[in-house]
């Protein structure tokens, strides 16, 4: 338990999420209670419609929770400035407008803005954290490219590397493999992997990889209509969970294999 507290990047409470308006709240998800620890790799994962974006954008303070709370570091979200939060947790968010006439360099460069004085002006610790983001994810070859020539799947580890060179202890990412093809979906899962270890990160992100997921995260936050589990993905897997995340008749979850096949 200490060493649990001790490395507690994120925390929710009783946190229900969803939107309010005048009228009235709707409620997407309730009493959701995670903790995600330094230098874990968790994914959200659920059906369409769920909830994962909300869920996100709430962990990252971009939406206001209904209820309950979201600690970051041991600190509530609702309290931290808008300046600490850069600091604390970098977000990468799917479709976000950037523009690609951009260079590599300058992108992943944004990262820095949280540190950087009012004029944007680089100074030797940035141009440290960038050139350690590059190598992270294995794109120094392509830091003088604009963004317009590059493919998908390495725009989105120019974006990784953004949220790496902003130096936060979180990383959260909705949807990193969106447009991918498979080998490249295994990829940018593999090297998020990579990155939690070697930087000590806590990494969350949305996927519907659920079977990448299931073979390469340490915990799972697990999205249904009517709740939300977490756990490792063996604690999932022995707890019968993965057995209702689809609708009964066209997808079963094997135990076995530990994946989702079509039902024969």
């Amino acid at each position: 338990m200490e060493k649990s507290q001790q490395h507690s990047i994120l925390k929710t409470t009783n946190l229900d999420i969803g939107y309010s308006t005048k009228a009235k709240k709707t409620i997407i998800a309730k009493a959701i209670d995670i903790e995600v620890n330094q230098g874990e790799l968790v994914a959200v994962i659920g059906v369409n419609g769920v909830g994962k974006s909300t869920f996100l954008r709430t962990l990252s303070g971009v939406q206001d929770a209904l209820q309950g709370e979201v600690l970051v570091k041991h600190q509530k979200i609702k309290q931290i400035d808008s300046l600490e939060l850069a600091s604390l947790i970098s977000l990468v968010l799917t479709e976000q407008p950037i523009s690609k006439n951009l260079s590599v360099f300058e992108l992943v460069a944004l990262g820095r803005q949280p540190y950087t004085n009012w004029i944007g002006r680089l100074g030797k610790n940035d141009l440290r954290q960038i050139k350690k983001a590059l190598q992270h994810v294995g794109i120094e070859d392509l830091q003088n490219k604009k963004c317009y020539e590059l493919s998908d799947g390495q725009l989105q580890k120019v974006l990784i590397a953004r949220a790496i060179a902003q130096n936060t202890p979180l990383v959260i990412l909705d949807e990193p493999t969106t447009h991918l093809d498979l080998y490249h979906k295994a990829y940018v899962l593999k090297l998020l992997k990579k990155l939690t270890r070697k930087t000590n990160k806590a990494i969350v992100f949305a996927s519907h990889e659920i079977n990448l997921a299931i073979q390469l995260c340490d915990k799972i936050i697990l999205m249904q209509p009517d709740k939300v589990s977490t756990g490792s993905p063996r604690k999932l897997l022995e707890s019968g969970a993965f057995s209702s995340v689809f609708p009964e008749g066209l997808i079963v979850f094997d135990k076995a294999s530990a994946s989702f096949k079509i039902k024969p």
